[in-house]
């Protein structure tokens, strides 16, 4: 099953047959539950991870194994993501106080989206892109959090605390299976996205064609409804992030693909931030 987010559309964690990506022939069972499934990614022959090691006595650890070292762990995606996310805040910081102008703040959200992009078509991840990248995000961010808030004053924290608070639900949600991530789902998810972002496009360029307003889905009532999809099309991206993280450590993945999921789930993130300070500008009407 695909995420929404860039960095994982070309791995394939699922359990959920036809949608890994990965489709050479079953391995065989090595006492994990996911070592012989079809579709785990992982335990395929031709899988580079998944060939067998030396173990403490001599002999060999077969693909899979439980007790294998350098593999995804739930500690190891907290703290790099942690990693991330934190320098997304302290440059964020750093923009507020330096009081960062609007026009150098767009410039790095330029130069963010560019290294969003290359560590998307990348086949492994990088930490010095996904770092720079959220340096930079977090430059645009704190910049045009400190417009908003001077004119929606508490509009920053308020959509702090309300990310932190869709982050939350979300994954109670989905480790008590209310949200359960299946490919109808993700399906759904997809193509809301896609309209979505489509429509934000048309928005924009009858915006900078007309009179500023475009189809006035940045203010009034339909800003509203649009600012309200906007925000459950990205708890939905975190349902299916935290799929894709739960399915890499299932199956033993790659230490270093710890990296892409701290990245995937900070785009969903921003994502949410942006969506909840602008319907926060738009209720205090900024």
């Amino acid at each position: 099953m695909r995420s929404s987010n860039p960095v994982f559309t070309r791995r394939g964690f699922s359990r959920d047959g036809g949608y890994a990506g990965f489709n050479a022939g079953p391995a065989p069972q090595t006492g994990t539950p996911y070592a012989g499934s079809p579709t785990n990614p992982y335990a395929q022959p031709g899988n580079p991870y998944a060939q067998p090691q030396a173990g403490p006595q001599g002999g060999l650890v077969p693909p899979g194994a439980p007790a294998r070292a350098g593999v995804m762990t739930i500690d190891s995606v907290v703290s790099r993501t942690a990693l991330t996310l934190g320098t997304v805040v302290l440059t964020a910081a750093a923009a507020w106080i330096a009081d960062l102008p609007l026009g150098a703040a767009l410039a790095a959200a330029l130069v963010a989206l560019v290294l969003a992009l290359v560590q998307s078509f990348k086949r492994q991840p990088s930490p010095a892109l996904i770092l720079g990248y959220a340096a930079f995000e977090g430059l645009f961010l704190g910049s045009l959090s400190n417009a908003i808030n001077q004119g929606a004053p508490g509009a920053a924290m308020q959509a702090v605390i309300g990310t932190m608070a869709v982050f939350a639900g979300v994954l109670f949600m989905y480790k008590q299976r209310i949200i359960r991530v299946t490919a109808r789902f993700t399906r759904f998810v997809l193509a809301a996205a896609v309209g979505f972002v489509l429509l934000s496009l048309v928005n924009l360029v009858v915006a900078l064609i007309g009179d500023g307003n475009g189809l006035g889905l940045r203010d009034g009532g339909l800003g509203i409804v649009f600012g309200i999809v906007g925000i459950l099309l990205g708890a939905c991206f975190l349902a299916l992030d935290f799929k894709q993280v739960e399915d890499g450590i299932a199956y033993g993945a790659p230490e270093n693909e710890s990296w892409l999921a701290a990245f995937g789930l900070t785009l969903t993130l921003v994502w949410i931030y942006l969506e909840f300070l602008r319907l926060i500008a738009i209720l205090q009407g900024d």
